[in-house]
This record gives C-alpha cells, structure tokens and sequence, in this order.
C-alpha cells in the first residue's frame, strides 16, 4: 500500500516528536544529576579520558537537536543530526557489549531501565525510524517542490552512519591508550573484580603477610617474631609454626620472617643479621654474612638479598643488593632513588622483588613513581601511578643542628600498602581522582592495579571495612589477594578481566 503525503508527514511530525522528547529527558537526566553522570562516563571503557568534555557537550548537542526538530525548516538537519547522534550512541553499546575488557554499571535514565542488549534493540529501532523519517521528509518536501536539502540520500545517510561509527572506534582506541598509558587519574573500577571468598578474626592487629606455598598462607608475628602462623585456602586449619633459632640473646629489635620457595628468612637490619632455613623443619642452618645494616629488605634467591639503607650522601636512603657467594657482596646502586627534599622521608618507600619478572620493584610512599631495576641493581625503568603528585609533598625539620630530622607536618601519602605477582602490581593508593566518591573513600580502602610488563593501568578497585581500620598488610597469589584489616584476614578470589591480566607463567627468573 503505498502512503500518500499526508499520512507521511504525520509519520514524520510523530518521529520527530519521539526523538524531541527522548533528547529532552536524556537532556534533563543528565543535567540534573550531573555528578553522578560525569562519574559513570569516567567509569566508562570507551569515554573515560572524555568524560569532561562528553559530560558537558552531549546534553547541550541534545538540547540543540530538540530544538532542530521543533523548527519545521531545520527539521531536516534535525533528522541528520538524530540519525548522526543516535548512531553513535548505537555504536557504543555494540562496542562495549562486544569489545570492550568489562561491561560498565548503567548510566542512568532510560538506560538504568534497560538491560543493555535490550537498550541495544531500542537504539537500533530509533535509528531505523530516523532513516525512514528523513527518506519520507524528502519525499514530502519534493511532492511539494519545497526541498530545503538537494543532496542525494542514498549517499547521505550511509555516510552518516559510517560517520558515527568510525568516531566512536576512535573514541574508544584512543580513550583506552590514554587510559592504560598517559592516564590523567580517572580510576576505572570494574565490578566484580574480586570476590570475598574466606575471612576470619586473628585477635591481634600485629600480624603481617610472610609468604605462601601451594596449600598454606603464612603470617608472621611483629610481638611474637619467633612464630609463624600457618592457614590452609580454606581457612578450616590453623597452626602455630615455632622457628628453631639457637642464639636466642642476640638484642633483636625488629625481626621480620619472610617465605619464599622452599626457604625461610629471619632478618633483623639493626644487628644486622639474616638467617635462613628451609620450611620443611622450619631450623635456621645459615647466616647471610656481610650484609650491612638494613632498614628492609627482600630475598632475590637464595644467596642473595636486596636492600635499603642509609649510607647515602647525608645519611640518605640507598638501594643496594647483597650476594653471599660474590666479592666483593655488596653493590650499592645510588642512583636509582632520587631525592627531592632531604633523601630520607621524600624517598621512603616499599621494596619487593618479583620473581616471576626478574625484578627489584620500589613504590614511593609519597609521589607517584615506581622503579624497577633487575638483580643487579641496574635501572630498568621508572614509571608512574596514575595520581598527579610527582614531588614529594612533605615538610622536614632538622633537629639538634641538623643532626636530627622529623616531619614538621602530615605529609601526603599517596601509594601505601603494595604487593606484585607475576606481572601485576597492586597499590592502596591515598589519593582520590578525578570524578570520584568521597564517602566510598571513608568506607573502603582503594587499591589501582598496574601491568608492569605491558606498563600500564589496569583497574582499580574497593576494599570495604577499613571505616575504623586501615588496611595492614597485602599478599597476592596467582589466583587470590589477601588482606589485613584490622585484625581481620580477608581472603579474595581474582575474577574477570583482573584474572586474565594476571599472566601465570610457567618458568621462574630466580631459585626461591
């Protein structure tokens, strides 16, 4: 049956209708808890590094296509412009439903309604409905010799289609380079990222992680440092591990045990002294001789050790690397912590070594970088969290003719509680980013996970429960993360894109 003019121009009048009012509440959801949308599009796996600029032109654009449309001589550019903006927004669900490493929450309005492949349906029908809209307004302007648009639609609407598609690939390629490589501190928190799988009460807030094997968690004891206690995954058995050390005078003053492989460690940098003994009887059988004082320390293999202290200029913070079996068995590397302010407090920080990489790892406390060098002490290369604090900002007084120093003011922690596994490195940092919720900050701890071998930002995500205790102490394993809160014990399962990230690999760089 084919329709006469006026039954095409009611048609078009009532498209026109229906995308005036969808444009006017998408508008006005958007403008009217504006917050809350900028945060989902900094959340969003395509817009994230856009979030500004789409958070404030979108709703504008909307608005002007609404009035584009209620204009019956720029009812044509109204339709063009619908067809356009609805085809990008068609194009950014395909994309993140298809595409993209995680599904963001819903954005609010319609869409909180909708599920997104149903959302999917909706947007398609619309862009269908422009199509048949501008193909009858043409029709109509030419039964009535009053066409305001000469060009030819058969060109016209597949270039627009195509137009919107091509700018959200690039929106998308582009927005998750910046993310993952010049981020400029959005956090992107995936859901779902972890799950809560065991916890338990340990009665005391002065346990630490010291390592794991296949079968059991370890935790040492800072008030009890002769004993280890030893938890199965299922967190059904607990046991207390007494450590076989003979000379029980020395004037230990603060003892850390460290697990790794098959091999134990107790080490004490005030003595000095390191010791080790294997976990099948848990008996200390040798002494790391040489190493100088410490303040910590990490075991590379089973010879060697690496470590900060103070020999610096100035009694500064040095890295440096201890081997029993070499000579001469120290090698300091002073170039790889750099100071800023005094060396001390400005280059305080946590120290791992990653086997599974081969690599020293520092984290500093108080500005955004990360170094990593190899067993040697040769810098690798410096890189940097997502937050913007590049100096450190501290204020130090010296004390007793510059022979004493203190901090003169809370400083700013921005990186504190780290962990690395395999190729991942896991930071509470201390600092909100951009387009953030404030109470969420008061409730959880916020940990940003990083790819150390790819050199980018993966995700962040919230630990709950730290209102009353921070967080303490964080282990990760191929499969889990652990944390101490309090005197709570956490045990989280890795899932989604975050366990894909963690690259299990089948060879080991040291003999731990």
């Amino acid at each position: 049956m084919k329709l006469n003019g006026t039954i095409k121009s009611i048609i078009v009048e009532t498209i026109c209708l229906l995308y005036a009012l969808l444009f006017m509440y998408a508008a006005a959801s958007k403008l009217l808890d504006f917050e809350n949308f900028q945060v989902q599009l900094g959340q969003s796996p395509l817009l994230s590094a856009f979030a500004w600029w789409v958070s404030r032109f979108v709703p504008i654009i909307e608005l002007g296509i609404v009035v584009l449309l209620s204009v019956p001589k720029w009812r044509y550019f109204g339709l063009f412009a619908s067809l356009g903006l609805m085809g990008m927004f068609t194009s950014y669900i395909f994309i993140v439903l298809h595409f993209s490493s995680f599904v963001p929450c819903s954005c609010g309005g319609i869409l909180e309604k909708m599920s997104w492949n149903t959302h999917l349906v909706f947007n398609i029908v619309f862009v269908v409905l422009a199509v048949l809209a501008l193909v009858w307004q043409k029709q109509v302007n030419d039964e009535n010799t009053r066409c305001y648009i000469k060009s030819p639609l058969i060109k016209s609407i597949p270039i627009t289609i195509l137009s919107s598609i091509v700018i959200m690939i690039v929106l998308f390629l582009s927005s998750e380079d910046i993310m993952q490589h010049q981020n400029p501190f959005i956090r992107r928190y995936i859901r779902r990222s972890i799950t809560l799988v065991h916890s338990t009460d340990l009665k005391f807030n002065s346990y630490y992680f010291s390592g794991c094997d296949k079968d059991r968690i370890y935790l040492g004891n800072y008030t009890d440092p002769l004993h280890i206690l030893s938890i199965d995954r299922s967190f059904k058995s607990q046991k207390v591990i007494t450590i076989d050390l003979k000379n029980k005078s020395l004037p230990f003053r603060l003892v850390t045990i460290l697990i790794r492989g098959k091999y134990f460690y107790l080490m004490d940098g005030s003595l000095p002294c390191i010791y080790r003994g294997r976990t099948q009887d848990w008996k200390i059988t040798e002494e790391l001789k040489g190493i100088p004082n410490f303040t910590i320390a990490e075991p590379i293999d089973s010879a060697s050790v690496v470590f900060r202290n103070n020999t610096g200029v100035n009694a500064a913070h040095v890295l440096g690397v201890f081997s029993s079996n070499t000579s001469p068995k120290v090698h300091y590397a002073p170039s790889l912590l750099q100071k800023q302010i005094d060396g001390i407090f400005d280059t305080d920080g946590m120290l791992h070594f990653n086997s599974e990489l081969g690599r020293m790892v520092y984290v500093y406390f108080y500005r955004n970088e990360i170094i990593l060098a190899d067993k040697n002490g040769r810098l690798d290369r410096r890189e940097h969290t997502i937050d913007t604090v590049s100096h450190a900002k501290i204020k130090v007084a010296y004390l007793k003719g510059g022979t004493q120093r203190k901090m003169a003011a809370p400083p700013l922690i921005v990186n504190a509680i780290t962990a690395t596994k395999n190729n991942l490195l896991f930071v509470e940092s201390k600092v909100p980013g951009l387009y953030e919720n404030d109470p969420m900050w008061k409730h959880a701890a916020i940990i940003d996970v990083y790819n150390l071998k790819t050199n980018s930002y993966v995700l962040s995500f919230p630990i709950f429960g730290t209102e009353d205790n921070t967080l303490k102490s964080m282990f990760v394993t191929n499969d889990h993360l652990y944390v101490i809160i309090g005197t709570q014990l956490m045990m989280y399962e890795l899932k989604g894109s975050l366990k894909k990230e963690m690259i299990i690999r089948t060879d080991t760089s040291s003999n731990l």
